[in-house]
């Protein structure tokens, strides 16, 4: 079984950059509005309909395995099947692209994804499902599959009308629930809950700048030997007077399943960050993301009524660079919720003009300090709650313990004891199964999915208040001035 998946695996390494002017991409509303306008013409019967795979039995062997997929409840949520085009799949990155990318390699990276998602899916599929068809095992799986998915490209190169239904139904949902806002009365019950962000934020930069000023002790944490991160992790250590060292809660490491258990565990015997590579968008250029995600074993209780704790809790922060691939514009993390948004923009970075008052947009905790050559960012941790407390650039003085860096998507494939059947740290629909928060019967009202769950990569709405996702690649430049395009000729740049 391969060990990777994603876009770090092999077969997705070229990013490719198209010049001209940021007036003419599509905005996430623009999106949205298609998707709506998309689902409005199917009903009406105006869509182009599905056509079929390049060969009839291609088209049976996808259904029969996307019907074992669904039956044995491992189908991977990362990404979006297509609807008439099984083998290809979409993120938000390619629905923004389709067609500002050649489509050879808009299609390259539809496949790409698609190749990701079913390989974790068939390592899931438990061994009970084989043989299906032809196929006795998860590898010939695999191999059938590579043959029929290869056939896209000279079937569509030659089929104008295929073509322009793939671009149409390559679209990713918002992972807001209209239905829930409406029978929830958002309108009017938005108000408290922005009054509620409104004095988080602002207790926040209160912490924040108590830090500054005088950090708590702190338990450093900095990339093994080797490996290329420009990041370093300083967790509060416990604030028990008798106790100078991490609580069990902090100690971050590698998700696992473990007999007896509902909910992933997390093995802390080794430091782990899980890495995985995003792009975003900006003046017709394609940005590099480098995402990095620590996973802690629970968010603890502070009283008997605590509706935020419970168990996994998981930071992801985010470096966005510049069109050279290697001047940082931006830092933005999260938690694996999909909660508490903090923008730290670099110098020459400045919030948008006009941004609306009454929703959540881009809340600015601080500044990304500029770094000198081979000096990292410490990113500082509270104890318990796991906010990002404070950005600055790291002394290299103390003594700190080394992190191994991991690919995040191994998460989507992993062993359970006893030989079992492997399991997805994510459930079909994208959220990490025993990590729900009690806050979900109070903030279901604001359309997302158990709010405060930790959840998949391509399903973290970042707002309660408003609409924000995380993986929208028009995220930094519709709320941010971002520095001017150098000039020149757009070219293919490696990531």
């Amino acid at each position: 079984m391969p060990a990777r998946f994603g876009h770090d695996a092999p077969q997705y390494r070229a990013i490719f950059i198209m010049g001209g002017s940021n007036t003419g991409w599509p905005r996430l509303r623009s999106a949205i509005a298609a998707a709506l306008f998309a689902l409005a013409a199917s009903a009406c019967g105006t869509m182009p309909s599905a056509p079929q795979l390049p060969e009839d039995d291609c088209s049976r062997w996808f259904a029969r395995l996307d019907a074992a997929v669904d039956a044995a409840g491992v189908s991977d949520a990362q990404d979006e099947r297509i609807e008439g085009f099984a083998g290809l799949r979409v993120d938000r990155f390619g629905q923004a692209t389709r067609t500002l990318l050649p489509f050879d390699a808009w299609l390259a990276h539809a496949a790409a994804l698609d190749r990701s998602a079913r390989e974790a899916e068939a390592a899931n599929l438990p061994r009970a499902a084989f043989p299906l068809a032809d196929a006795v095992d998860a590898p010939t799986a695999l191999a059938r599959s590579e043959r029929c998915r290869a056939a896209w490209p000279s079937r569509l190169g030659v089929d104008a009308k295929a073509r322009a239904a793939l671009l149409q139904r390559a679209q990713v949902p918002d992972r807001y629930a209209i239905g829930l806002r409406a029978l929830g009365l958002y309108p009017l019950v938005r108000w408290p809950f922005f009054a509620g962000v409104n004095s988080w934020q602002a207790r926040h930069l209160g912490a924040i700048e108590q830090w500054a000023a005088a950090p708590p002790p702190l338990q450093r944490f900095a990339p093994a030997s080797g490996e290329d991160v420009p990041l370093v992790f300083e967790i509060e250590r416990s604030r028990q007077p008798s106790d100078a060292t991490l609580a069990p809660f902090d100690r971050f490491g590698a998700p696992v399943w473990r007999e007896g258990f509902a909910a992933p565990q997390v093995d802390t015997t080794q430091p782990v960050v899980y890495r995985r590579r995003a792009q975003a968008l900006h003046g017709g250029r394609v940005l590099r993301q480098d995402v990095f995600t620590l996973w802690f074993s629970e968010r603890p209780a502070t009283g008997r009524f605590d509706l935020l704790a419970g168990a996994l809790d998981g930071v992801i922060v985010r470096l966005t660079y510049g069109p050279d691939g290697a001047t940082p514009w931006m830092l933005d993390t999260i938690h694996a919720c999909g909660c508490y948004h903090l923008f730290f923009p670099a110098a020459g970075v400045t919030p948008r003009a006009g941004a609306p008052q009454h929703e959540e947009w881009a809340f600015v905790a601080g500044t990304l300090p500029r770094r000198s050559p081979g000096q990292r960012w410490s990113v500082r941790i509270a104890s318990g709650t796991h906010y990002v407390t404070g950005l600055t650039l790291d002394a290299g003085v103390a003594a700190a313990q080394p992190y191994a860096v991991r690919d995040e998507n191994t998460l989507r494939s992993l062993p359970q004891p006893n030989g079992a059947d492997r399991r997805s740290l994510y459930g079909p629909d994208g959220l990490v199964a025993g990590s729900e928060r009690g806050e979900r019967f109070l903030f279901w009202p604001m359309g997302i999915a158990s709010a405060g769950a930790m959840r998949q990569w391509g399903h973290h709405a970042t707002a309660f208040v408003g609409r924000r996702h995380f993986d929208d690649p028009h995220l930094l430049a519709d709320r941010f001035v971002l520095p001017l395009q150098e000039e020149g000729p757009a070219k293919p740049a490696l990531p």
